[in-house]
């Protein structure tokens, strides 16, 4: 194992901390934010064995994969630092593009990366990152951001609700280690970018340009409801907008997307 930050990550003031096995990157980050940590720092490891996505899910990241989390403390709403997971998805997807070149001169067409809202990263339709993003107020100052980004790397769970991939499996090799360096790297981009939600419009516009889905025929279970129609757009505070058969739009805050075929399953 031999974690590294890039140039821009260290200029920028990013500090580091690795494991060789954790449980979960997101808990130990919360804890120490707790404890009075403040960042920016990451939390890294090739293996966790206790973490988690979203609905309380199970995010085991076997030998090789990557867990990753960003932890920062800022004076920002709840519901702005929402809005910085698709700052997280548009940095993932940067430094898989860069980390794919060498595999795409070997396959008739390159890979396709795309983002799933509201937090998953797709190669060739399945799922291939998650981002989990937690917050808490820290007292007298602000609110401690965590933002977790599992990727599988070398191995990929089976059964999972939407059909999940490896960068092995793709015939992309890289380590764990190569991946998070360039992760680090595009984070320092779009985080300016995002610049404490201010510039979220510019990440709105650059996350739907690589938005998986919009225009398809999507379902989204919430709570006990299933909302169905087509993926029109994001807004200005991240809600995913239906427009259904009868022309409404309707804003969508959280749920279980489904999109395409896979819409008729999840509206069952």
């Amino acid at each position: 194992m031999n974690f590294s930050l890039g140039p821009k990550a260290t200029s920028a003031g990013y500090r580091l901390a690795a494991f060789d096995k954790i449980g979960s990157t997101n808990t130990e980050a919360m804890a120490r934010a707790r404890a009075g940590e403040r960042g920016p720092m990451w939390f890294v490891t090739t293996e966790q064995t206790a973490g988690r996505g979203r609905r309380q899910r199970a995010w085991v990241a076997p030998r090789g994969n990557l867990a990753s989390s960003i932890l920062e403390v800022m004076d920002v709403s709840p519901a702005v630092a929402a809005t910085l997971g698709f700052a997280a998805g548009l940095s993932l997807e940067s430094a898989l593009q860069k980390l794919s070149v060498e595999a795409n001169l070997r396959r008739a067409e390159p890979l396709k990366f795309a983002l799933k809202w509201p937090n998953d990263v797709l190669a060739e339709r399945q799922k291939l990152t998650g981002i989990l993003l937690e917050a808490e107020a820290v007292a007298e100052s602000g609110l401690a951001v965590v933002v977790g980004i599992g990727t599988n790397v070398v191995a990929a769970p089976e059964g999972t609700p939407t059909p999940a991939t490896s960068l092995a499996a793709l015939g992309v090799h890289v380590g764990a280690e190569e991946l998070f360096k360039a992760l680090a790297e595009a984070w320092v981009e779009f985080r300016g970018i995002w610049d404490d939600g201010r510039g979220f419009g510019e990440i709105r516009k650059a996350w739907l340009e690589r938005a998986f889905g919009v225009g398809e025929r999507v379902a989204i279970k919430t709570g006990t409801a299933t909302v169905e129609g087509t993926f029109d757009t994001i807004d200005d505070t991240g809600c995913l907008i239906v427009r259904t058969a009868e022309g409404k739009r309707m804003p969508i805050t959280a749920g279980e997307v489904y999109f395409g075929t896979a819409a008729s399953v999840g509206a069952a």
